[in-house]
């Protein structure tokens, strides 16, 4: 898996993350676990990599 995310493209994604998780805490009942897709925004920038950036041939990493 070679890196395929940018700074600001990663910036983006854990504010997106951190967002989504917020609403485990902020809704009730059983929505409140929709906040959980927030782990994924966030898995791929501890990765580096985007699964769907790969597919569709886009990268936002500038280093080659």
């Amino acid at each position: 898996m070679t890196p395929n995310m940018g700074t600001i493209d990663k910036l983006i994604r854990v504010v997106l993350g951190l967002v989504l998780l917020s609403l485990v805490f902020l809704l009730e009942g059983n929505a409140r676990w929709w906040g959980l897709i927030g782990l994924g925004p966030i898995a791929t920038v501890l990765l580096s990599w985007c699964p769907a950036y790969t597919l569709l041939g886009i990268r936002t990493n500038k280093a080659e």
